[in-house]
């Protein structure tokens, strides 16, 4: 048996490199495996240009029974690997997703959502005889119903506005800069999935150092993402040109600081507005706060929102655009100038109030 090697891409059939993996030794999968779309031909734009569709050899099964045959053999591989608590996440159209979701539930399974990602610039139905296919399906499911799986409700929510996340994200393909394209500016891979899809599915169902398998790496999306997240990745592809790709991808990703993605505090039964803090006078306007390196710094404001230069907001919103992140937990980002945690002063907030609440009952 083969010892796991982390962040690292394995070349070669993810059957075979899976079946050589530790047993239980991963937290998470996630897999966007080829979608049988049974293209038979060239498909043409109404002004007769070609459209760069799925065309290559891996996405080619003889039948529906080899196509369902290849599916059982990777889900049996993947499940080997899966921890007892971890989670499977599958990505398909409707050329492949029902027939992938019964396999899972064969399998045991046990199917927790499924996620429409809503494309928001989907490419259209071209002949006109069809609905614009606009989205896909994923699968997310633990290895049994007792499973203990990971679900960061809260960073979801944070992330979502303060709002309960749903299972229908609207998303855009992966467009501009993102999309890999070789020296001639054709497509890398025909079905490069955007990083915003794999950032959420991550924040929501990892923790930091988690290990997270890819057995359709690909050009490396999933790694990308992990290796921002600060979570560890396998990748396994068996296209030489992908591997290449997503190699020299991964060495220019830079790692965000772990205090900014560790999901693990949890939100206060009791909430306490910020400018609970100046009402209460633990903090006062003009006061610094500084992330934890101390290289992103703020002053508070009698308001109780935050001014860094021109940039004025709230903790939560200021902190995610000095960060660059799609969404930020400012209790847990703010640092007070003592190296006290903006968390922490939250939490000694919510006890004083607590304790008047006590001695307003015994009196």
């Amino acid at each position: 048996m083969e010892k796991l090697k982390l962040d690292t891409i394995y070349a070669g059939n993810c059957i075979d490199v899976m079946s050589s993996l530790p047993e239980k030794s991963v937290d998470m999968i996630f897999a966007d495996p080829p979608y049988n779309l049974q293209l038979h031909k060239d498909l043409h734009r109404p002004d007769s240009t070609l459209v760069d569709a799925v065309h290559d050899g891996w996405d080619k099964f003889e039948s529906f029974k080899s196509y369902d045959d290849f599916t059982r053999q990777w889900l049996t591989a993947a499940r080997r690997v899966l921890k007892d608590d971890g989670t499977l996440w599958v990505i398909g159209s409707y050329h492949n997703i029902f027939r992938v979701g019964a396999c899972v539930q064969d399998l045991g399974f046990w199917i927790l959502n499924d996620i429409i990602w809503n494309k928001t610039n989907p490419m259209p139905n071209f002949k006109g005889r069809r609905f614009t296919n606009a989205h896909e399906t994923l699968i997310w499911c633990a290895k049994s119903p007792e499973a203990k799986y990971t679900f960061n409700y809260e960073s979801m929510k944070i992330f979502n506005d303060d709002l309960q996340m749903r299972s229908d994200w609207n998303l855009p393909i992966c467009l501009g800069k993102e999309r890999l394209k070789d020296s001639d500016g054709k497509k890398v891979h025909t079905t490069q999935k955007p990083e915003s899809l794999l950032y959420r599915i991550l924040l929501a169902s990892t923790k930091p150092n988690d290990v997270v398998l890819d057995p359709f790496f690909g050009t490396g999306t999933t790694g990308a993402v992990a290796k921002k997240l600060s979570r560890h990745y396998i990748g396994i592809e068996q296209e030489p040109a992908y591997i290449q790709a997503a190699r020299k991808r991964l060495a220019n990703i830079q790692q965000v600081e772990m205090s900014l993605v560790d999901p693990t505090v949890k939100a206060p039964q009791q909430r306490l507005p910020f400018g609970s803090l100046l009402e209460m006078e633990l903090l006062h306007p003009g006061d610094k706060l500084r992330n934890l390196s101390g290289k992103i710094t703020a002053t508070v404001c009698a308001d109780g929102a935050l001014s860094c230069g021109a940039e004025r907001a709230s903790i939560h919103q200021l902190a995610a655009k000095l960060a660059h992140l799609p969404s930020c937990n400012g209790w847990t980002f703010w640092y007070l100038e003592n190296g006290q945690s903006l968390d922490d002063l939250r939490q000694k907030a919510l006890a004083l109030l607590q304790t008047g609440k006590k001695l307003a009952k015994s009196s």
